[in-house]
């Protein structure tokens, strides 16, 4: 469909009125709103036309039109082509840093409870793959036989822990020294690139270090691939679906918590969407939420310039207001990459 002005300033009005009151919205409503669009006739006409394409649908032949998925995906979508970059406000998420005593997992929660409390909806923030996060300073703990504790402290101070199943065994001396070559060696950089640098080595260096290197080879592997098969999500809000009975019936509120309560599940889900794109509008049947169609997903990523480390946003409704949303998971995306990027200077990938 060729959009002209006034057919996008209608749909825009009927998706605006749709959001706030819930109700099907008829031509009289929208000429009482804004008489600059011509008379209840033309913009009968235009509803009609938005109707045949897709964009509206009309429940009742006596009622109104409500707007449709692809009627509030081409709204937000114009709302995302407008959207401005966020101010400085998100820098308070530095303070909350500093607040969280350099545990990330604590930043992490903060920044859900955020999203949720100011969009009355579920807020969530998928957390970094530890093997992905450029460090300054590495060490690896003997917990058990075969069981070490990776404890990675970012350029910024944040500190993130994750155990790991190791191959082999170590002792804690041999652990001190991989942690001190490595951190000789690639502070500044990710496990991931760590990794890839000995595989390479190995050929050359083998024969000089004997098993050693495969050693360190197998544990850093370990931590990646427990980051792989173990993402996890920070979720707040759930409970602020309670109170929209009137939006969601109560079999599909179940499936939403069924769907939250499943968290490994909801995190592939989020996870298939992790890109680099600023901000990312889902709605309805784009989600493959089960059995619920209901839904609308706004999220974002967060990291560095050209690495994604999680995503971030909120869960609700179709009937949310999009442009107070998208600017909040824009500025609390923006605002944790921020806090998670050395202020001495810039990360070295």
């Amino acid at each position: 469909m060729q959009f002209k002005d006034k057919d996008r300033s209608v749909l825009s009005l009927i998706v605006e009125d749709y959001i706030e009151n819930g109700r099907p919205v008829s031509s009289g409503q929208i000429f009482r709103k804004n008489r600059s669009k011509g008379s209840p006739a033309t913009i009968r006409n235009i509803m009609v036309r938005l109707e045949k394409d897709g964009f509206l649908h009309q429940p009742h032949a006596s009622s109104g039109r409500i707007p449709t998925d692809k009627g509030l995906k081409f709204y937000v979508d114009n709302l995302l082509a407008g959207i401005q970059p966020p101010s400085d406000d998100a820098v308070f998420l530095r303070n909350k840093a500093s607040e969280s005593k350099g545990h990330l997992g604590s930043l992490l929660d903060d920044v859900s409870r955020i999203l949720a409390e100011h969009s009355d909806n579920v807020g969530f923030v998928i957390s970094p793959h530890i093997a992905r996060v450029v460090f300054r300073h590495l060490r690896f703990i003997k917990l058990a036989e075969n069981k070490v504790m990776a404890v990675l402290v970012t350029p910024s101070h944040m500190v993130l822990t994750e155990t790991v199943e190791a191959r082999h065994s170590f002792t804690q001396m041999e652990l001190d020294r991989a942690s001190l070559h490595i951190n000789r060696n690639y502070s500044g950089r990710s496990l991931h690139h760590v990794r890839d640098v000995l595989v390479r080595e190995l050929p050359r260096t083998k024969a000089k270090y004997e098993n050693v290197l495969d050693k360190l080879i197998a544990l850093i592997r370990a931590c990646t691939v427990t980051q792989d098969e173990e993402p996890r999500i920070h979720i707040q809000g759930a409970s602020r679906l309670l109170g929209k009975t009137g939006v969601f019936e109560m079999d599909k509120l179940q499936s939403i918590f069924q769907s939250i309560e499943e968290k490994a599940c909801l995190t592939k889900l989020l996870s298939d969407f992790i890109s680099l794109d600023r901000v990312k509008v889902l709605i309805g049947s784009e989600i493959n939420f089960p059995n619920v169609p209901d839904c609308s997903l706004v999220l974002s990523h967060y990291g560095y310039d050209d690495q994604v480390l999680g995503s971030l946003g909120i869960i609700g409704p179709k009937r949310i207001p999009y442009d107070r949303i998208i600017t909040l998971v824009d500025s609390m995306a923006k605002g944790l990459s921020r806090a998670l990027v050395s202020t001495s200077g810039d990360v070295v990938l």
